[in-house]
Parts: structure tokens; C-alpha cells; sequence
């Protein structure tokens, strides 16, 4: 049995979130088809082939490891079969109506790609907008049956990287987590809360506590909004939260007050809440792993100088590489130029030199000022 669940634990694990969304999407759609054919044979057809190769194949070899509705060499097969179809020579113009030039086809094909939602009528009054005033509704749905695109309908379903690609200016995602500490009276279980920003990946984190009472969420609920308010993010609409009963009742109403909606996301989802369980990762095995905490003061110092490191001296893989944005309002680094190449004996350029933090823990490489 773990010899089959290893393999996608580790697609899983070392996936970033575009290729996770991805995954959910093809699964989504495999599961979908099975659902509607069980307990009998699985028999796919055409359209459902053309769909099941688009969103599967970006996945590329990861496809093999979370495929289960046929083998990855059917899979394969479908995907060469209807590449050689794209590919095939086109049939010589006969009696009828000519064929329509390949650049107004291709356009059709990059209107309804870039637009999921947009129908056929919608698609032919955006052409003659643009001049093409002879083409009609049959002649759009014959070139996307061509491209194997799907009708709006099932061409418009939305992903969930979208959904948070068109929320992340006002979208926040909050989540609890726990770490033991030392006290007085023996091992304790501390409780954080944190806030993310989804477009900036910035932070704001609670002070620690071993008593996470729901007053407790309700006071953290004031201090996100005040903190956010003083970083100058723009008012948080929208918050990604679990069901965690920590919350309590008060925590939502709070939020409500101040114009910020809660999302309660559901149970056993953590890729919909990915960027928050991303970094209780992160700072984990970055920093936590490394000590033993001594009441909450002590860990609420671990957690405050990792967080200055997160912000203003670590690089992020989602970014990039890039650090974070300083000023929240500003784009994000991914949009930067890149820095520019400096090579280590060039004399117009400052020594590397190694800045620590946590006596070692958190490094980070820098040029020395003058």
C-alpha cells in the first residue's frame, strides 16, 4: 500500500500551487465522468477524450502518478492521436463555402481560450467589432470543435487559481497552528493565528497563546484589521478560513463589521487554503524545528524575528525568486525587472557578506554597505 501512496504524496508535496490547481481541475473533471458511469465499464466519448486531454495535459509526468480513469499509455495515446489530427493536411476547398483564412481562425481559437465564458453570438459580435463581418454562429462553433474547445458552458468552469488571481488585491487567508513550549508546569500547547495577504504573501502574526479562547479570535479579528489598515493594505474583503471551532462565533462577526467577509472553506481541503498551509511549512522548518520555546514570550521572539526575515531578506519560489514587495500597494516582485549580474571580483561592487539572525538559524547574503 505505501509503495502507491508515496508516489503521489511526493507529486503532491513538492508541487507549487499553479501545478496543484492544475491537478484539482483534472481530477475534478476525471472524477465527474466516473460518477456518472459507475458501477459499469467507462466508456469516454470523443468530447470527453478532447476535454480530458486539455486539462491533463498540462500536468505533464505528474499525470502518470494521479490518473486512475485509464493508463497513462491510453492517455498518451488519445493525446498523440488528436495532435496528428491537428496536424493533418486540410481537405482541398470543393463546392461550398470557402474555407476562412487561418489568421481569423486562430483568432476564434485565442478569443475563446482567453474569454471561457464568452458564447458563440458573443464571440461573433466581438469579430465583426473587429471587422470580420462575415462569419457566422456555426462557422465559430465548427473552428472550436476544430481546436477541441468546448462550448461556453463547459468551456467557463473556473479554477480556483483564478478565483484567486482575480480576489488577491483585497483576498486574506488566516489559519491556526500549535507548538509545544516549555513552562512552569511541564510541556504546553501554544496556539498561533496568522494572516496572509495572497497577492503580496505577506504576513501578520497573533502573539501566542495557550488559552485560545474565542474572546481571544475575536480580540486577533481587531488587530488583523488594524495592523492591515496601518501596513496600508487596502480593506480586506474577503477571508479564507477552516472550520476550526477556535473561531467562535464572535471572530466572523467582528470581521463582518469592518466590511471583510469569512469564507468557510471545506473540511479536508488544505489545497484551497495552500498558501496559508505553505507557510506554517515554512516557518516550521526554517525556524521552529531548531528550538525549544520557553513559554510564549519566547516563542512569540522566534516567530517576530522570522517574520522580519520572511519579509525583507528570504527570496520565495512563488515569486520568483524575488523578495517580497515592501510596500503592499505597489505590484508584486514577480513584475520587477530582474536584478542586475554582478560578478563577485568586479571592484565597482561592494564584498558578499552573510547577515544572521536566531545565532545562525536565518541567514541571508548581501552587499556590504560602505
Amino acid at each position: 500500500m505505501l509503495r502507491l501512496v508515496d508516489p503521489l504524496l511526493f507529486v503532491l508535496l513538492s508541487a507549487t500551487h499553479d501545478e496543484l490547481a492544475r491537478q484539482v481541475q483534472f481530477l475534478r473533471a476525471e472524477n465527474r465522468m466516473l460518477r456518472a458511469r459507475l458501477p459499469g465499464r467507462v466508456r469516454l466519448t470523443e468530447p470527453e477524450r478532447r476535454r480530458l486531454v486539455r486539462v491533463g495535459s498540462a500536468l505533464g509526468l505528474a499525470l502518470r502518478e494521479i490518473i486512475s480513469i485509464v493508463k497513462y499509455e491510453t492517455f498518451r495515446r488519445w493525446m498523440r492521436a488528436m495532435k496528428s489530427r491537428k496536424g493533418a493536411p486540410k481537405r482541398k476547398a470543393g463546392p461550398g463555402r470557402p474555407r476562412k483564412a487561418e489568421d481569423l481562425r486562430e483568432l476564434v481559437a485565442r478569443l475563446a481560450t482567453e474569454n471561457r465564458g464568452w458564447g458563440y453570438s458573443r464571440l461573433v459580435g466581438e469579430l465583426i467589432k473587429l471587422g470580420f463581418n462575415d462569419i457566422s454562429r456555426t462557422c465559430i462553433r465548427n473552428i472550436l470543435k476544430e481546436h477541441g474547445l468546448e462550448p461556453a458552458p463547459k468551456r467557463c468552469e473556473p479554477t480556483w487559481s483564478e478565483f484567486l488571481k482575480i480576489h488577491a488585491q483585497t483576498l486574506w487567508a488566516c489559519d491556526f497552528f500549535t507548538r509545544p513550549v516549555v513552562t512552569l508546569r511541564g510541556w504546553r500547547l501554544c496556539t498561533v493565528l496568522f494572516f496572509m495577504h495572497i497577492r503580496t504573501r505577506r504576513v501578520i502574526v497573533s502573539q501566542p497563546t495557550l488559552h485560545p479562547t474565542h474572546e481571544w479570535s475575536q480580540q486577533q479579528a481587531l488587530v488583523f484589521v488594524e495592523d492591515a489598515r496601518q501596513q496600508g493594505f487596502n480593506p480586506p474583503t474577503i477571508l479564507l478560513k477552516d472550520g476550526d471551532g477556535k473561531f467562535g462565533p464572535g471572530f466572523g462577526d467582528t470581521l463582518r463589521e469592518y466590511g471583510c467577509a469569512p469564507k468557510r472553506l471545506p473540511v479536508h481541503s488544505p489545497n484551497l487554503n495552500a498558501f496559508a498551509e505553505r507557510w506554517v511549512r515554512s516557518v516550521r522548518r526554517e525556524c521552529l524545528d531548531h528550538f525549544v520555546a520557553f513559554g510564549e514570550r519566547h516563542l512569540g521572539y522566534l516567530l517576530q524575528q522570522y517574520v522580519e526575515h520572511y519579509h525583507q531578506e528570504r527570496p520565495h519560489q512563488g515569486l520568483d525568486n524575488r523578495l517580497l514587495p515592501r510596500d503592499p500597494r505597489k505590484p508584486s516582485a514577480r513584475s520587477g525587472p530582474p536584478p542586475s549580474r554582478a560578478e563577485p571580483s568586479s571592484p565597482e561592487f561592494p564584498p558578499i557578506v552573510c547577515r544572521q539572525r536566531l545565532g545562525g538559524v536565518l541567514k541571508h547574503y548581501c552587499r556590504e554597505v560602505a
